[in-house]
């Protein structure tokens, strides 16, 4: 999978707002909680023209950048695609209002006076949403042999007492 970079992020973990997109869908299938599979196949059309099949679909967590945790409903798992989108079309029907201007996205909830869930960036002519994907996080502290083991946590964490 070719991965691009925003500011020397990689786009791996970057999800893209898309006015084109008929659904939330990401091809990172560790992300997913609550999935469930589909009782009929489902395909997605890109803009090359070229069909990838939907093998999924579940819920995303998100870590907004105040440290809540919000999730993406209904996103599709879609293995073969390069970027993760969130389809505008699909927050305005989950009663979200997005406003797009020079400073970046606002995600509104207008069910919540209107309360700010999420601001994203602008990259160009490009909008990205500004959150962390939990599992992705803790997995840089997880990765490899032994990462459960106490001693090795008591290292890491620079001889905190326990």
């Amino acid at each position: 999978m070719k991965n691009s970079m925003i500011r020397g992020v990689s786009d791996n973990n970057v999800w893209y707002v898309d006015s084109g997109a008929s659904n939330h869908m990401t091809s990172h299938g560790k992300w997913f909680r609550d999935t469930k599979d589909l009782k009929t196949p489902g395909f997605v059309e890109t803009g090359d023209d070229t069909t990838h099949p939907i093998t999924q679909i579940g819920k995303v967590s998100l870590s907004m950048q105040n440290g809540q945790m919000k999730y993406l409903k209904d996103v599709f798992h879609v293995r073969t695609i390069t970027k993760n989108l969130v389809s505008l079309g699909q927050m305005v029907e989950q009663g979200l209002q997005v406003t797009f201007n020079l400073n970046g996205c606002f995600v509104e909830d207008m069910k919540n006076q209107s309360k700010l869930i999420v601001k994203g960036e602008r990259n160009g002519r490009m909008f990205t949403l500004d959150v962390n994907m939990p599992e992705v996080n803790s997995m840089l502290f997880t990765h490899g042999k032994g990462a459960g083991d106490i001693g090795i946590w008591h290292k890491r964490v620079s001889h905190v007492n326990l």
